[in-house]
């Protein structure tokens, strides 16, 4: 076996494939004009790849500290469910707040 201590990615450099990437996610073209459109053009003039590498100290020391769980090392670790017992999060949002942040749920008929 072995250890994950980080992750990392190369990036999406070529803008044909990153575009065509956008469609199969469900964007339309005008959705990937507006939101994207300085990118790809940005892309179009030539970028080398380039990507990124994080290292995960809480995952080093569940290693050093021969810990099975990075949970156990986390000073405010997050429930199995995805909970915040510190924060109580997720918790219920108001309609006020909704308003405020100009979200609209649209519940099943």
């Amino acid at each position: 076996g072995g250890f994950e201590i980080g992750g990392g990615s190369i990036r999406n450099h070529h803008p044909e494939l990153l575009k065509k990437v956008f469609e199969i996610m469900g964007y339309s073209e005008e959705q990937i004009e507006s939101n994207f459109g300085h990118m790809l053009k940005a892309l179009s003039f030539g970028a080398p790849p380039h990507g990124g590498i994080a290292w995960g100290l809480d995952r080093l020391v569940s290693i050093l500290q021969n810990e099975s769980s990075i949970r156990e090392v986390i000073a405010f670790a997050k429930t199995g469910e995805g909970k915040d017992l510190m924060m109580e999060a997720p918790s219920e949002i108001s309609e006020r707040q909704l308003k405020e942040l100009g979200i609209s749920i649209n519940k099943k008929k």
